[in-house]
């Protein structure tokens, strides 16, 4: 039986998690593939350092090149992250002819560019599954199933931890800080979790899906982002007094003017699939021209779903080696060399939404008239009006739902409401998706 030899450059979490998926699901991927794969060698910068899923001696390597530079190592899975030398090490590979499978968001949103260039020269693969989502195929989704349509729009519930913050912050157990720290404790959210709770992971994973579905190679600095570490207890009662859920979505939507790209709490209609996805679990949720939404749900993130993805697309290079196909069946991204479409990426002064305000004012006549003034003023209309947590004579909690608005409009009337001395402290802000 014929043996395709595999190169794993990370032994950490997901690397362990792939090693350990090889062993147990070994006798069902050999069925599959009409072949065995086989891991060449495991390399990392510390081996020393003890592990649950053990290696032979003889297989761990603390230089990468010994793999990246085997004539009999077809496949280089690259798993450790947003490490200096990665990219260069990923670039050897494929100008050392291998196809290389990873699970790096940052590295590919960051330069995903640049490494499909390489891959085209080399004419070699890169696949990476596992960077969005974890074990839901949205990529596969995006480069081929819905590759006859036209990608209308993409929402994203793509970070766990932030996920799993507003999950338990809706059912009441806490406010933000105490359920990050639960969250630490249990694996959740890492020791230093900015990259998730400020938004950067989800941008990196949106870059991605913009790139795969409105063909834009779109920068970071171009993706409008904002965390979740600002959304209070309060907020989650006033939107479910207003029938809504909060989320961190990551939002792609094609308009007229051009492509929203943005990152950042949403309030969405408790009657959306996307409200009840609880946890750490994630979805995307597309809608294609012709196909219309369709919705991808899933475990997002964790050793098991990432090493799934990781190795389904080893396979899926293992076939092609295995019948003699040529490489880049697929281009990295969804849309040939050269034909990109011409689509502007909008800054969010641009984009257009429905708001939610919520301000704490002076308890006295008069105020509501100031608040709705400065609205009217930057022509932003009123839907809905809501009085919350009044202290006669001292101070009330209003809380506002506008009507659809411009977002450069908003900002000025942020500012002027700083002027207005009825208004006590910073005006909370979230914008809201009705359709979805």
């Amino acid at each position: 039986m014929e043996t395709i030899k595999v190169g794993l450059i990370g032994y950490g979490t997901i690397g362990q998690g792939v090693i350990r998926l090889l062993r147990e699901n070994e006798a069902d991927i050999t069925a599959r593939l009409g072949a065995r794969l086989a891991l060449a060698g495991v390399a990392d910068v510390d081996i020393d350092r003890p592990r649950k899923v053990k290696v032979k001696r003889g297989l761990l390597t603390t230089d990468p090149y010994r793999l990246i530079n085997d004539p009999d190592v077809p496949i280089i899975v690259e798993l450790v992250g947003d490490w200096p030398n990665v990219k260069k090490q990923v670039i050897d590979a494929l100008r050392a002819g291998k196809s290389v499978v990873t699970a790096n968001k940052a590295l590919l949103a960051k330069h995903g560019d640049e490494i499909d260039r390489a891959a085209r020269e080399a004419g070699q693969d890169v696949y990476y599954e596992a960077a969005v989502c974890g074990t839901i195929p949205i990529i596969r989704v995006l480069r081929e199933g819905l590759a006859a349509n036209r990608i209308e729009a993409v929402y994203g519930i793509v970070n766990g931890t932030c996920n799993y913050i507003l999950t338990e912050m809706s059912a009441g157990r806490g406010d933000y800080a105490d359920i990050l720290a639960a969250a630490q404790q249990k694996g959740y959210a890492e020791a230093r979790p900015e990259a998730d709770v400020e938004g950067y992971d989800a941008s990196h994973k949106l870059a991605i899906l913009i790139n795969l579905g409105f063909g834009v190679p779109v920068k970071l600095n171009q993706i409008h982002r904002e965390g979740i570490t600002r959304v209070t207890a309060g907020d989650i009662m006033a939107a479910k007094h207003l029938g809504y859920t909060i989320k961190l979505l990551a939002i792609a939507k094609r308009t007229p003017a051009g492509l929203e790209a943005r990152v950042h709490p949403t309030l969405i209609p408790d009657s959306s699939t996307l409200a009840s996805v609880n946890g750490v679990f994630n979805a995307v949720y597309v809608v294609g021209n012709m196909s219309g939404p369709t919705l991808y749900y899933g475990r997002g993130a964790g050793q098991d779903p990432t090493a799934a993805a990781v190795v389904a697309d080893v396979m899926e290079l293992a076939r092609r080696i295995l019948r003699g196909d040529p490489p880049r069946r697929l281009p990295s991204g969804a849309f040939r060399d050269g034909h990109r479409p011409d689509l502007k990426v909008l800054d969010v002064k641009q984009i257009e939404t429905e708001y939610y305000l919520n301000m704490n004012v002076a308890d006295r006549p008069g105020v509501l008239a100031q608040v709705a003034g400065a609205l009217g003023k930057n022509q932003i209309s009123i839907r809905t009006v809501i009085q919350r947590n009044r202290e006669k004579g001292l101070e009330a909690t209003i809380v506002i739902v506008t009507h659809r608005a411009r977002e450069a409009n908003m900002i000025k009337a942020l500012a002027a409401f700083k002027s207005l001395k009825m208004v006590r402290g910073p005006v909370r802000m979230i914008r809201i998706e009705n359709n979805i």
